[in-house]
């Protein structure tokens, strides 16, 4: 790959499928085994499920949290199960950054949100990336220490891929990004 990133022009899901075929490409020639990545509704997992489909990569998606379900945001049983069926492990657990205790009791300023606030720099597919990443290893769900792909994105789809050693919530410092495969050229 000669370390080159993909910028997408615009951001959401008019990228999904180019960002899901670049991390199979990318986990295949890495020898990667798990790919996490952010799915609301499902369609990122059902793309990820035909594109992922006899390559041998575990997936997991990660869906946001039920205390956003006023929202409309969370995922329905019935999409649930469609994507599971589609052979795609489904995550609901409380958000890795932010969004937690510390925040319903201080606000924004919480090490977290300064955590999550600094990744949306980059592009809020990162933020949402590392954010899955390190919720489906607190789930067990994929190994420690082990590189991953994690895919993020911007409200539908998914536009932001990269390869990464995910560590813990509380060993945070560890977490390492380890190469960038695609994101939006703008945040």
């Amino acid at each position: 790959m000669d370390g080159k990133i993909l910028y997408f022009e615009k951001r959401g899901k008019q990228n999904t499928e180019t960002t899901l075929r670049l991390a199979r490409g990318r986990a295949v020639e890495l020898g990667l085994r798990h790919v996490v990545l952010a799915s609301t509704h499902g369609y990122t997992a059902l793309q990820a499920s035909d594109i992922f489909r006899g390559s041998g990569i575990k997936l997991v998606a990660v869906s946001i949290s039920t205390a956003f379900d006023k929202e409309g945001w969370t995922m329905s049983g019935e999409e649930r199960q469609r994507i599971e069926q589609g052979g795609v492990r489904v995550l609901t657990t409380i958000h890795g950054l932010a969004d937690g205790v510390a925040e319903g009791l201080y606000g924004e300023n919480t090490p977290g949100s300064v955590v999550a606030n600094t990744l949306r720099l980059f592009s809020q597919g990162m933020k949402v990336a590392v954010e899955v990443s390190i919720m489906a290893l607190e789930a067990g769900l994929i190994p420690a220490g082990k590189e991953i792909i994690a895919i993020g994105g911007t409200d539908d789809g998914c536009d932001t891929a990269v390869v990464v050693r995910p560590a813990h919530a509380r060993m945070i410092k560890e977490y390492r990004i380890c190469e960038i495969l695609c994101k939006p050229r703008i945040g």
